[in-house]
């Protein structure tokens, strides 16, 4: 959400969305900077957001803004869920950044997440994602990646595969939320779908979205149908009928069932009744 957008900060307590990225950065011109710093302070502390996590994208480290966006913030006293900065190229990179969020009286007990959108960022994620215990996202910022290393954006997104990839397994690794990057073209209904389930399919937790238009393709993608429930519950009943009765292999539907598919089976339903609970 702009964070210079008055009326969008306010439409977004009704939006159908798990997170808000109230931004301070790409999505403001340098001249509406201070402006900004301001509504997302003040739309911080009306609150009215309901169960949505508010994460403040602040500008890049090092930039002529990101100070007074710290500032503004620890002013304020507000606390929003985390703490997005962008432009992270090294473990080094993150701790400073840190660090100045500290010394400016952000809560310092407030999560972190990053954007890997820089080829020096893909290369050391797996070093950055374990680098402090505060660091709880990535979010993949594909636009910037395909400026640096000049990959196309295309359908597949064959050339972002790799970093994608690195990323979900930093992630996992890390038991760190990875939220797969933005599609540009909001006119493009059905590459957003492709898109969104290429996403869950690498691994994502869920997709970051430029319009409100493009959500209901996203939940649509990342929650599990009533075809995966019902699959679900069925291997969970059969893994408990068949360990009640002592057996020590499992068919279900002629496919092999073992502990793993029930762990991932019982993360389906909690997930589904999260959703339900929202």
């Amino acid at each position: 959400m702009p964070g210079s957008n008055a009326r969008a900060l306010d439409k977004a307590r009704s939006l159908p969305a798990d997170a808000l990225i109230l931004d301070l950065e790409d999505a403001v011109a340098p001249e509406a900077k201070a402006e900004a710093r301001s509504l997302v302070v003040q739309a911080l502390q009306a609150g009215g957001y309901g169960e949505r996590e508010l994460i403040v994208r602040v500008n890049a480290p090092g930039s002529a803004w990101w100070r007074d966006d710290l500032a503004a913030l620890g002013r304020s006293g507000v606390r929003p869920d985390a703490l997005l900065f962008p432009k992270i190229g090294s473990p080094e990179h993150l701790l400073a950044a840190i660090d100045a969020a500290d010394s400016a009286d952000c809560d310092d007990g407030i999560p972190v997440w990053i954007m890997a959108e820089t080829p020096q960022c893909i290369l050391q994620i797996g070093q950055i994602a374990c680098t402090h215990p505060r660091l709880a996202g990535i979010v993949l910022g594909t636009s910037d990646l395909a400026k640096d290393t000049r990959v196309r954006h295309t359908r597949e997104r064959l050339g972002f595969i790799a970093a994608l990839n690195l990323c979900v397994y930093a992630a996992r690794a890390n038991e760190l939320a990875v939220i797969d990057g933005v599609h540009l073209d909001l006119e493009d209904n059905e590459g957003l779908a492709f898109a969104c389930a290429q996403g869950r399919e690498l691994g994502f937790d869920g997709k970051s979205l430029i319009h409100p238009r493009q959500i209901e393709a996203a939940n649509l993608a990342f929650a599990p149908d009533a075809a995966e429930l019902a699959s679900s519950r069925e291997i969970i009943e059969a893994f408990e009928n068949a360990s009640a009765e002592g057996k020590g292999v499992v068919v279900v539907r002629g496919r092999l069932v073992e502990a793993l598919h029930v762990e991932e089976a019982r993360r389906t339903l909690a997930l589904a009744e999260a959703i339900a609970a929202r």
